[in-house]
């Protein structure tokens, strides 16, 4: 859990509802949108984190493309991710992973 999420608890309930309601072809499936409400916004960046591999380095290319199977604004949903801090990047942006919790308590990227 990061900091944005501390802010916004959320019980198993609520998260299985958003995720059912924003992925309504399934939690495997398309975004339907982006919630604009920060709460609902962090449950469906948490969901589409969660399909990226921890300690696994991704390139900008193999971010776009999981990406772009989920929501056609593929690049919102990266700048998101990196914003809400459940992604970091190298400064040149060529190479993308996910934060671990610790690094992400401490505010230091955690480099893959």
């Amino acid at each position: 859990m990061n900091k944005f999420e501390e802010r916004f608890p959320v019980t198993d309930r609520e998260r299985s509802d958003l995720i059912q309601r924003f992925f309504p072809k399934g939690p495997d499936g398309p975004l339907s949108h982006i919630p604009k409400k920060e709460k609902r916004k962090l449950v469906v960046l948490r969901h589409l984190a969660d399909t990226f591999e921890p300690g696994k380095r991704y390139t900008e290319k193999e971010v776009n493309e999981a990406l772009k199977a989920r929501f056609e604004d593929h690049a919102t949903l990266r700048r998101n991710l990196i914003d809400y801090r459940f992604m970091d990047r190298e400064p040149n942006g060529s190479h993308y992973w996910l934060r671990t919790t610790d690094a992400a308590e401490r505010g230091e990227p955690e480099r893959g």
